[in-house]
């Protein structure tokens, strides 16, 4: 299937998830995440979750990672040229929706795509080869193709992959993992 028709498939089955589906799915999610080896992590990168989109919760993620002392960095939108820059999220860094709907840091300290050691990434879905389908404007895969070959990058999904996307293309990025519920 091309991706516009994954996008429209999936976008409507996780609206289609119940408020109990959701939680289940992401308690297996989040577990799989606590059982990472994280020896070696210094700073991830989380997506903030969009409510709307029903994406999966990312505010326990944040809290797990915070309780093991490792720093956060959030993005914000740039939706003239479609890429991200990166922030620091602390304790006190405040959130606001963009006018997108997006929320994204407001007064915080930028940081460096070199210094991540392990990128969570959002997505509709992704196929066995860990490419994945998002919402289409390429934000991540400008900003996967600029992180160290070394950083883990792992999407979080709430469905099992499919087989195969039909029109990936030389810019797409495959994922060094996919969680999904097992």
């Amino acid at each position: 299937m091309l991706k516009t028709e994954l996008r429209k498939i999936f976008k409507q089955k996780r609206q289609d998830l119940s408020f109990s589906d959701t939680q289940n799915l992401q308690q297996n999610i989040y577990q799989q995440i606590y059982d990472l080896d994280i020896s070696s992590v210094k700073i991830i990168h989380v997506f903030l979750t969009l409510e709307k989109f029903k994406e999966i919760d990312t505010k326990p993620i944040i809290d797990y990672f915070r309780s093991k002392n490792i720093q956060i960095v959030v993005s914000k939108s740039n939706f003239i040229n479609n890429t991200l820059t990166h922030f620091y999220l602390e304790n006190d860094t405040q959130i606001e929706l963009n006018k997108y709907g997006i929320p994204e840091p407001k007064n915080a300290v930028q940081a460096k795509e070199i210094d991540l050691d392990i990128v969570f990434v959002p997505l509709l879905i992704s196929d066995k080869n860990n490419y994945r389908v998002g919402y289409g404007k390429g934000f991540y895969d400008r900003f996967l193709s600029n992180c160290r070959k070394d950083c883990k990058k792992i999407g979080l999904n709430f469905f099992t992959p499919i087989r195969h996307i039909a029109d990936k293309n030389q810019f797409d990025i495959s994922l060094d993992l996919v969680l999904y519920p097992k």
